[in-house]
């Protein structure tokens, strides 16, 4: 699931303000905030249910059925974060014009095209068997609390001017929030572009591919005009192009050999965007078969990341592609409004008649266009040809995450491996540890199998057909490595002669490799000591490309006080530090720089922008002919430039000496509420780029993305276990438990996970009892 500022684009957020009635205040949002101790009778349950929320918000459930327990999950999440929840249905059922207005038309449409509309019976026997009762116990849960606040819901309804409405099965099912973590569609048409602009050659050696490969452009298909408006309206759902499409996660597992306890730790900090209210939404469910806490997302029953009373468990994207870009030939043909070239023949486009409501005109009558590949997102000016995305999410048992009650419930490595082979999307690194010492992953997710690249768009003549998809024994997995380790970190995990095509496209191994290089230095390691690494700041691509600026200034007689400054570094992206300052200037002064003459002004400085950064170091490290006759010469006066220029800028932005810059002073995470400035929180100074384990990517300067949710797990102990998200596990203004978390996020700090019932009733803040109405 996306965050609020997602799940509204961006280009909506100031019109939201100005949609909000009236003036809100942290009085008038405390008179709407959830009832969390005390008893409330309600219907829908079979017995009483004990709600305990500790002093960092954390709920623990505990209940005497399955169905009370999950109607109490639904409940529960709905008392914390019911405004995040109703955005987030609005925007898997295509809702969200409705009360956003038409600007969120074209993205409402896109949705509806997007929906599984497959066999529900497949659908629900793809996920564990009680499925089905668990999500319509949770969404009879949400529902119950809706029935008692609609007249009085959280202050955003308010400031929007709506109520929130009740949930049906389906909402959980949902397939639009997973689709930017599915695949390459957004790259396949931007490829195409620069492939048709430059050629092949040159765009398979600016951006080499990984495993090296060739390009495989589809005969006869002329990628002329193809790029990223032959989306449409979905390509605003995938965020900006980049090659490193993966905004980065980490987790890893060490085996008792390497551990203080003689047990296995494991650690997890999935990445994404870090905003206000937090996407993670952490709970302990206890009930007849279940013991399990973790972080999971509001919308979902269960928990994608945590620990039960034998295994624990983490996840981060593996990067499979799941998606294809079909270029289909439409035309007339007798009997149908619309069809499309295939196999021979021409096929009626199947026509779906769906109605649209926008807020402030009637609502709009659309046609839903689908080909057996999938739905039409877009047809070039002639209507000549329709551009389709080909999505695993049409496939049964594609929710995101739902397979997650599967692992929750996990009690060995033969379980846990059999609950992963029901994860199909997003396709995620899965690691295990259990309390016998053993540690395991398996790269989980549905794979089609093709027998082409899956680089750039293709035809949909049936030349280029999925064969049907990977067999889940046959993904990458292994159980008790060697030397005690395993760690991912959305890097190419693919097995030395591994057989099968995953992907091509990962994000860069600098994590990875930090993080595998620092377990193997020790044998002694703690829960403490993997709190610090998950916040380790070394940045690897720095100490590559600095001792190449050190050493053009030297043999130019160039050095100077900034220069001498990163002569001095540590590569660590302190927030305290000024180097990373003048690092981050200077990379983005070079990336233009090395891509301009190689691609043209408009093209190359928009790549320089985006820069890969394997490849910019290659082309700084190793100078080639690209540089002209003289590389070497010629690569040092393009750094130094670079420097200069960046130098120049930052000067003008910041005063006095280079020395007295901080890294944390301009690098921040902010915490703005989406449509009340009243309720935003203060932003947080931060260490760290997205090269470093403390992953804290972003735009300008300041944090959009990184780990807003991390946890460490300790087997010999569940109580030493502990976490951390920001800002708060609710997402009502005035809440205690609204900004609670972030200062110790902001401080690199944890709070206990506690999980055994008598540490459950040592921190409990709040008791609240759910009691059936007789």
């Amino acid at each position: 699931m996306r965050f609020v500022r997602s799940v509204v684009p961006f280009a909506m957020l100031a019109g939201l303000a100005a949609t909000a009635q009236g003036q809100p205040t942290l009085e008038a949002a405390r008179g709407r905030l959830a009832v969390i101790e005390g008893r409330i009778r309600t219907a829908g349950l079979d017995s009483v249910v004990e709600v305990r929320r500790d002093r960092w918000g954390i709920p623990h459930i505990y209940a005497k059925t399955v169905h009370d327990l999950f109607f109490a999950q639904g409940y529960v999440a709905a008392q914390d974060r019911l405004w995040q929840m109703e955005m987030w249905r609005r925007q898997g059922d295509g809702l969200l014009a409705e009360v956003l207005g038409p600007g969120s038309f074209e993205r409402d449409k896109f949705a509806r095209l997007l929906k599984y509309r497959g066999d529900m019976d497949q659908e629900w026997a793809s996920y564990a068997p009680d499925t089905k009762l668990i999500v319509q116990a949770f969404v009879h849960g949400v529902n119950t609390y809706i029935q008692q606040v609609r007249d009085n819901p959280p202050i955003e309804f308010a400031l929007l001017g709506f109520k929130p409405e009740p949930w049906n099965d389906r909402v959980p099912l949902q397939r639009m929030a997973a689709l930017s973590m599915t695949g390459n569609a957004l790259n396949e048409v931007d490829r195409a572009h620069l492939v048709a602009t430059y050629g092949k050659a040159k765009i398979e050696a600016l951006f080499p591919l990984d495993p090296v490969r060739t390009l495989d452009p589809a005969p006869g298909l002329d990628l002329t005009g193809i790029g990223i408006s032959s989306l449409g309206a979905a390509a605003q759902s995938y965020g900006s192009v980049t090659y490193q499409r993966l905004d980065g996660s980490n987790n890893w597992v060490v085996s008792g050999k390497r551990t203080a306890t003689g047990k296995p730790l494991l650690a997890n900090d999935p990445h994404r965007s870090v905003t206000l209210p937090a996407l993670r939404y952490l709970t302990h469910l206890v009930g007849p078969g279940w013991n399990v806490i973790g972080a999971g997302e509001p919308g979902v029953p269960g928990v994608a990341g945590g620990h039960n009373e034998r295994i624990a468990f983490g996840f981060t994207i593996v990067g499979m592609d799941q998606q294809d870009v079909y270029v289909e030939k439409l035309g007339n043909c007798p009997g149908a409004k619309l069809c499309y070239w295939n196999r021979g023949a021409w096929k009626p486009v199947r026509v779906l008649v769906d109605t649209i409501p926008v807020k402030g005109e009637a609502p709009r009558i659309v046609d839903l266009e689908f080909t057996e590949h999938g739905p039409i997102v877009a047809k070039d000016s002639t209507g000549a040809k329709g551009f389709v995305i080909r999505f695993v999410g049409s496939e049964p048992g594609t929710a995101g995450y739902l397979a997650q009650i599967s692992i929750n419930r996990a009690t060995d490595w033969r379980t846990f491996k059999a609950a992963a082979y029901r994860w199909k999307l997003p396709t995620e690194n899965l690691i295990y540890a259990d309390v016998d010492g053993n540690i395991g992953w398996i790269a989980a997710g549905l794979n089609p199998i093709r027998s082409w690249s899956g680089l750039l768009p293709v035809p949909g003549d049936g030349r280029y057909e999925w064969q049907g998809f990977l067999p889940f024994s046959q993904l990458p997995q292994t159980l008790n490595p060697p030397d005690g380790i395993i760690a991912t970190a959305n890097h190419n995990i693919m097995p030395k002669g591994y057989p099968h095509q995953l992907n091509y496209e990962w994000a860069t191994a600098y994590r990875a490799d930090r993080i595998k290089d620092m377990l193997g230095r020790r044998t002694d390691w703690t829960r403490t000591d993997f709190e610090r690494l998950q916040h380790d700041e070394h940045n690897t691509p720095a100490s590559l490309l600095v001792p190449v600026l050190v050493g053009a200034a030297k043999r130019r007689g160039a050095m100077n006080p900034a220069i001498d400054l990163m002569a001095r570094w540590d590569f660590l992206m302190r927030k305290d530090a000024a180097q990373p300052v003048i690092f981050t200037a200077w990379l983005r002064a070079l990336g233009p720089m090395i891509y301009q003459p190689r691609l043209g002004d408009r093209v190359g400085r928009q790549r320089g922008r985006e820069w890969d950064t394997p490849n910019l170091i290659r082309l700084v490290t190793r100078p080639d002919r690209s540089f002209g006759a003289t590389p070497a010469a010629s690569r040092d006066s393009v750094v130094l430039a670079a420097f200069d220029e960046a130098m120049a800028q930052l000067t003008k932005e910041f005063p006095g000496d280079p020395a007295s810059w901080r890294w944390g002073s301009v690098h921040t995470a902010a915490f703005r509420h989406p449509i009340a400035p009243a309720f935003d929180l203060p932003s947080a100074a931060r260490g760290g780029d997205e090269n470093t384990v403390n992953m804290t990517g972003g735009t300008g300067w300041r944090q959009t993305a990184g780990a807003s949710y991390r946890g460490i797990f300790d087997t010999a102990d569940w109580d030493n276990s502990v976490a951390t998200t920001v800002p708060g596990q609710s997402g009502q203004p005035g809440s205690p438990f609204y900004d609670n978390l972030l200062p110790l996020w902001t401080d690199y700090r944890y709070f206990p996970l506690v999980y055994s019932r008598p540490a459950v009733e040592r921190e409990t803040k709040h008791l609240l009892w759910l009691e059936p109405q007789r």
